[in-house]
């Protein structure tokens, strides 16, 4: 998701009646989505067609302001413009980014073998966000008050499509440091896009992400800024951008999955420092050596930023003494010291760890229960629970779900995270429910 749960629920607090409505549409939307692929419930559908090795090969669909993916096929490959501008801007974003990760990096699309590039515009009503889905791009619209529609900035769709490429590479965790990192990795190469097909140097970037996103409504320049942390925004209805630029100012929170939209300022600050130190194109220098870092094998998917920093450098060092110094001076002045972790990376939960379950409602007022330790389930099942539990999906659904009169309820308790929340079983996507559903048997 490219925005940050904060600033919708600061939408839904602080804006019109409508602005609030829609924020609240689009809470509930993604917390479902962020709730279904924690446990691995991602769109079912055929996988991508590889198309031919060395050309992009993309296709876009318009979901005509449903939910329904993908929708109708309206421009592939070679065809011309419609004149919609959403479907050209996809189609060109697509492009652009297909075009970054090649001729920069020799990988061949997301997945490195010319996976197809899928991209459905028009998504829902009013639908306020973009996001990778697992298997394509998806954009809204805007709320049609204070976000214009999500394919106008280009970065915003590479960044999108670098999310696709980390989950085919270094696979990076949703949460705390790996999730920043992960969020941090997709606005440097969403950033590299936006800068390659303006002809932009490091040094004539803006570093800016989503510029293009607010309307004249909002005071502010972007959603986030690369080169001054917490500096993109601060308006009456969103809110202060809350970035830090600096370990000094890292955020501990449990909502946003730990902070991964606020948190990754900071590595965004020492990647911008490291391109302008070496200066011109970025996606040269700077960028290889972030691009390596990511394919290169050693980054795990709960690595923390004192790790990826060494692995920045090690890639640095591999190319010249020059490289190598600017990019340790870049994470030394965002007080990041490689290879010694600044905040301990989230335990995952022991076998033993207890859950409570427990479906009750209806009309006929039935319940039935369940006290279980994740050991006793199989595998896939408490590695979903692992997932949900550890992270804040469960408690950002829980957030955005409306009750209803004699409708079914989860209650989800466990004592050592500690988590206790209330889940409608409407609001719930069909993973997590078919996962609750085999646990209680």
């Amino acid at each position: 998701m490219l925005l940050p749960p904060y600033l919708l629920e600061s939408i839904a607090i602080r804006g019109s009646e409508q602005e609030a409505r829609i924020a609240q549409e689009t809470l509930r939307h993604d917390a479902a989505l962020r709730a279904a692929r924690a446990v691995g419930g991602a769109r079912p559908g055929a996988a991508a067609d590889a198309g031919t090795p060395g050309r992009a090969n993309r296709v876009i669909h318009d979901a005509r302001s449903t939910e329904t993916l993908p929708g109708t096929q309206v421009r592939a490959e070679g065809e011309p413009a419609t004149g919609d501008a959403a479907t050209d801007e996809a189609y060109d974003g697509l492009g652009a980014t297909w075009t970054l990760f090649f001729d920069a990096f020799g990988r061949d699309s997301l997945d490195g073998r010319g996976m197809q590039l899928l991209g459905t515009v028009h998504f829902g009503q009013n639908y306020a966000n973009a996001f990778w889905d697992g298997q394509q791009m998806v954009f809204g619209d805007g709320d049609g008050e204070r976000f214009n529609r999500f394919t106008a900035s280009i970065d915003v769709i590479g960044h999108e499509l670098t999310h696709g490429v980390i989950e085919f590479t270094a696979g990076l965790r949703y949460q705390g440091q790996s999730g920043a990192l992960n969020e941090s990795i997709s606005d440097v190469f969403g950033s590299l896009v936006r800068q390659q097909s303006r002809a932009e140097t490091a040094e004539t970037a803006d570093w800016l992400i989503g510029a293009e996103l607010f309307t004249d409504l909002v005071q502010g320049d972007a959603l986030r800024s690369m080169i001054a942390p917490g500096t993109a925004y601060d308006d009456p209805v969103l809110g202060k951008d809350p970035q830090p630029a600096h370990m000094d100012g890292f955020v501990h929170t449990t909502s946003d999955n730990g902070g991964v939209h606020i948190n990754s300022g900071i590595p965004n600050k020492a990647f911008q420092l490291a391109a302008t130190a070496l200066g011109g194109n970025a996606w040269e220098r700077a960028g290889q050596v972030w691009f390596n870092a990511l394919t290169g094998g050693q980054l795990r998917p709960d690595c923390d930023f004192a790790t990826f920093a060494q692995l920045t450098i090690d890639a640095a060092t591999a190319i010249d003494a020059k490289t190598q110094a600017a990019v340790e001076q870049a994470w030394a002045a965002v007080g990041v010291a490689p290879g010694v972790a600044e905040v301990p990376a989230t335990a995952p939960l022991a076998a033993n760890t207890k859950l409570h379950l427990t479906r009750s409602g209806g009309f006929a007022g039935i319940t039935k229960e369940r006290d279980f330790e994740l050991s006793e389930l199989s595998e896939p099942d408490a590695e979903g629970w692992q997932r949900l539990v550890g992270g804040s999906e469960l408690n950002d659904l829980s957030r955005v779900s409306e009750m209803h009169p004699d409708g079914f309820v989860y209650h989800v308790a466990c004592d050592q995270v500690p988590l206790e929340v209330q889940l409608p079983e409407p609001a719930l996507p069909a993973a997590v429910k078919e996962l609750f559903q085999r646990t209680l048997g």
